[in-house]
């Protein structure tokens, strides 16, 4: 009787190991939710964070607190929400460069962009613009290039510093066109901009977040957007790839959580943020920033993360280009 009562303990004791997480996640949350951004505050990744932080905070009945852990081009904030327990409760908004490029651009790095991540939800596509200084005498891609060619070497390009998305725009440009220019790395993106429309430097590759208000007060030449198909947001600017076919670079901001996180914590994050890009106040605050809201699942995300993490690495050793 007494080896049977003490099986039934264990018994008892495992049925509630067993049914403690799937408690633990119909509860949840029951306390604030830490919504990491790894840059500084005030540009576009930590306005849509913000934006999401809102929207959470309401259908989740919990506060949504964005915290800014900006440092080494987004690794500071990136590695924190990897170490991070896998419980819903440290949540980030990460990148293309956070998860797919940083791997192949540092001789070290503290995290695997896809491998120590959960991936929830991809959020947006950043409308990347190619600009120029009016000085520049080019109308189109294909006038500039021929610029190019008659004039190799002279021209600058800026860039939000070496290994940076502006930075691989420009390698992965003048390998398709055949073309050299100059490279002149900035301490972030502002700086890049600002000598671009004072024309001490002359060709920009950046977010239309940063370039589209130079755009429209004729201070920057709009030429092309980098990816593969037209912005929905700028239907009447054409692509790299209409000049040069196969040229493509898109960048993306994506909703990550740390490495094993609940299947069923996920699906619900999922749900609520994809409604929140649906909402057509959010869709207009986003597009005229240059900002195209997306709607994917986790699996999804998972194929997209999986993809660019491939091709971006090989492109970006094959480019011999390393961060400093």
């Amino acid at each position: 009787m007494k080896l049977q009562f003490k099986r039934l303990l264990r018994t008892f004791a495992l049925g509630l190991a067993l049914s403690a997480p799937a408690l633990a996640h119909a509860t949840w949350p029951e306390k604030p939710i830490t919504l990491v951004v790894p840059w500084a505050a005030g540009g576009s990744t930590d306005i849509l964070a913000r934006v999401l932080s809102e929207g959470l905070t309401q259908s989740l009945g919990q506060p949504v607190i964005v915290e800014n852990r900006s440092g080494a081009s987004g690794n500071i904030g990136t590695t924190f929400v990897a170490r991070a327990k896998p419980d819903g409760y440290t949540l980030l908004v990460g990148s293309m460069s956070t998860h797919t490029m940083n791997q192949a651009l540092y001789s070290s790095m503290p995290f695997d962009g896809v491998k120590d991540f959960t991936p929830i939800a991809e959020l947006a596509l950043v409308t990347n613009t190619m600009v120029v200084n009016p000085s520049v005498p080019a109308s189109n891609l294909k006038e500039f290039i021929a610029y190019l060619k008659a004039n190799p070497g002279t021209v600058a390009y800026a860039s939000a510093g070496q290994g940076s998305t502006n930075h691989l725009s420009a390698a992965l440009f003048e390998k398709a066109a055949g073309v050299k220019m100059m490279h002149i790395p900035y301490r972030g993106g502002a700086p890049a901009v600002l000598d671009t429309v004072a024309g001490r430097t002359q060709v920009l590759f950046s977010a239309g977040t940063q370039t589209l208000p130079h755009v429209q007060s004729n201070k920057l030449k709009l030429l092309a957007v980098t990816e593969e198909a037209r912005s929905p947001l700028l239907p009447d600017v054409p692509t790299v790839a209409e000049t040069l076919p196969g040229y493509e670079l898109s960048v993306w901001y994506g909703a990550f959580g740390p490495a094993g996180m609940p299947p069923e914590l996920t699906a619900r994050l999922n749900r609520e943020i994809n409604l929140i890009l649906k909402r057509p106040e959010v869709i207009k605050k986003m597009a005229d920033m240059g900002v195209l809201l997306t709607d994917t699942t986790p699996e999804q995300f998972s194929q997209i993360l999986a993809r660019d993490a491939d091709k971006y690495g090989k492109l970006i050793k094959e480019l011999g280009i390393t961060a400093e």
